[in-house]
């Protein structure tokens, strides 16, 4: 297993004696055969991964999201979609190539696909800057989601940055203001409009592009207003906190479900995204084209409304009413 990460060891040294005993069969134990030892070890490793899996912490979590052999946005566009068409540029400074868009299809039915984009080794983390958008990248959106909405095409849009670049020349060209615009925006436009977090979700730079009808997140991506580290650098002084930070934000697919900030999790095969791509794909695929169907099934008003209504409700606080003075 390249690429472990720290609580995965045990798993990989369970693989590593699987592997020398087929491998060297004769150096197997006395008083057992080959054939039993291979399956003993065999329901060992099943059981580690069940242990280990079904027992993530946030943070295990939040590592899994970052994981380097994670599908990325392009990834799932190649495999999810068909007849992907790329655009490129702001028509205003340049074109930012850690947002990707353009003319695709779901199922069969033609869509704009919008998403945040990182790289597999240092040469294309470079070009799409590490995943984290300049605001010519969120005007590109933004104007790919205004001609799909011209066309009459739904939009989804895949959610994977540690949040936008927040670099001197980003500030200068006015980050905030892009991000800003696009909220607005995209709450005015009358297509449908899915978004999915399929990685990291971090910050407005997630939000930019993350105002939807419906929003889905896979099973070990995340969704914060920080990272753990930049909580735990602020509360605890200590970047080194960012376990416990993860915890405190509360931001894993489940617990995320459970406050109603997203719509539904889909589920990734065990171990992680990277594991089986092509079936994380089908099960993006499926969850995207029922929540279409479902909110194309209303007319562009009730969209209007009920879009505005579910983010006019996040961050309420329910408290029950104070008891009766004696």
């Amino acid at each position: 297993m390249k690429h472990h990460l720290d609580f995965e060891k045990p798993i990989l040294e369970l693989q590593q004696k699987l592997q020398d005993l087929r491998q060297h069969p004769e150096n197997h134990s006395m008083g057992f055969s080959w054939e039993d030892e291979i399956g003993q070890l065999e329901r060992k490793l099943d059981e580690a991964r069940r242990q280990i899996y079904s027992n993530l912490t946030p943070w295990q979590r939040v590592q899994l999201a970052r994981h380097p052999k994670r599908p990325y946005t392009l990834d799932y566009i190649q495999t999810a979609f068909t007849d992907f068409e790329e655009l490129h540029g702001d028509r205003q400074y340049s074109d930012d190539r850690a947002v990707v868009g353009g003319f695709a299809r779901l199922g069969g039915e033609p869509v704009m696909v919008i998403g945040t984009q990182k790289g597999r080794d240092t040469k294309e983390n470079i070009l799409r800057n590490f995943g984290s958008a300049h605001p010519e990248g969120y005007r590109k959106a933004l104007r790919l989601m205004k001609m799909a909405d011209k066309f009459g095409l739904p939009i989804v849009t895949l959610i994977d940055t540690a949040g936008a670049y927040p670099g001197i020349g980003s500030e200068e060209r006015h980050i905030g203001e892009a991000i800003a615009v696009n909220l607005r925006e995209m709450m005015l436009l009358e297509v449908p409009i899915l978004a999915a977090v399929i990685g990291e979700g971090g910050s407005g730079g997630a939000l930019g592009i993350g105002v939807a009808d419906r929003v889905l997140i896979l099973e070990n991506a995340y969704y914060s207003v920080i990272s753990p580290e930049g909580c735990a650098a602020i509360l605890w002084k200590d970047r080194a906190a960012a376990a416990k930070a993860a915890a405190a934000l509360r931001i894993t697919a489940t617990d995320l479900k459970a406050l109603g900030l997203v719509d539904e999790v889909v589920r990734e095969p065990e171990g992680g995204a990277h594991q089986d791509p092509a079936a994380t794909a089908v099960h993006i695929r499926d969850a995207l084209l029922k929540h279409l169907n479902e909110v194309r099934a209303l007319s562009a008003k009730d969209r209007l409304s009920f879009r505005y209504a579910k983010f006019r409700a996040l961050g309420h606080v329910h408290q029950p009413n104070p008891a009766p003075a004696a």
